[in-house]
């Protein structure tokens, strides 16, 4: 039985203007009550958020960072002491602890929960969907989800929509998922970019499972849908085989989904444009 761990984490945001609610991410912080385990991992460098705002104190900005990530190191040191953990009461305390809610510059996302199986590898994953995702192609030329969903949307435009897309946070009493590109025919359709455009074929594993984890999470959910994943597979031929198990893990999600690899998008994109379609007509 795969034995998932259920976690918590929030985004640490860097909000350049108050009054405008600019912001950028910069950090994500996992926690797991019953592991009693907390981790941060936050951005070492500033040139993304310089890029964005010229004007950062970069190094106030770096004192920060350095701050976060040490205070963190030891909030998990203290989570192991038994009368600490007694007074602990959420996440958001934890949170707090390091970081008062305030109107200064570093802010907390609202909180979100999921399952894993791996907590370290998940802290990776989380960190690389929602911080470094952006300067991912200076590190490496390699696909990420926002190069698949850019290219989809082209092949889309080949195509006459009858409706836009919109986000749509599925969620449970417990866990949610916030779908960027999601429409509503009868039921929701969630699309998913997934790249495996990586390195390391091990990574490949904790990447499905994650989406399986997620997935199962929210399978009871309220709101009826189904979810089309449109995976980059990797670009080195010897990692195929690793690609092909995480393909396999994929569709052991027990939600009503679909799996379609980069080069059939237009395939996807003509299947979107048929359901859409069908729908316009079906209310006239």
């Amino acid at each position: 039985m795969i034995n998932f761990q259920n976690y918590e984490f929030s985004v640490l945001r860097y909000v350049h203007d108050t009054l405008t609610g600019e912001f950028v991410n910069v950090g994500v912080v996992i926690y797991c009550e019953k592991e009693k385990w907390i981790s941060a991992q936050c951005r070492n460098t500033y040139a993304r958020v310089s890029a964005v705002f010229p004007n950062l104190n970069s190094s106030h900005f770096r004192k920060m960072m350095k701050f976060v990530q040490t205070e963190f190191c030891r909030t998990n040191q203290s989570l192991n002491t038994e009368l600490q953990f007694s007074e602990i009461k959420s996440l958001q305390t934890l949170l707090h602890k390091v970081l008062p809610k305030d109107d200064s510059s570093m802010q907390w996302s609202p909180i979100s929960a999921g399952l894993s199986l791996n907590l370290e590898a998940e802290l990776t994953l989380l960190y690389e969907r929602y911080v470094s995702h952006y300067d991912i192609k200076v590190a490496r030329d390699r696909r990420t989800e926002q190069d698949i969903w850019k290219d989809f949307k082209k092949t889309l435009e080949q195509f006459s929509l009858a409706e836009e897309f919109q986000s749509k946070r599925i969620s449970v009493k417990d866990d949610e998922i916030e779908f960027q590109h999601s429409w509503k025919n009868g039921i929701w359709h969630c699309i998913e970019p997934i790249s495996f455009d990586l390195t390391d074929g091990d990574y490949f594993k904790d990447k499905a499972h994650r989406w399986l984890g997620q997935l199962s999470s929210i399978q009871d959910s309220a709101d009826e849908f189904k979810v089309y994943l449109l995976v980059s597979p990797p670009t080195e031929v010897e990692l195929q085989p690793a690609f092909h198990k995480a393909l396999s893990i994929l569709r052991k999600i027990p939600v009503a989904s679909e799996i379609y690899l980069e080069q059939e998008a237009p395939k996807l994109a003509e299947e979107i444009q048929k359901k859409m379609e069908t729908h316009a007509n079906s209310l006239h």
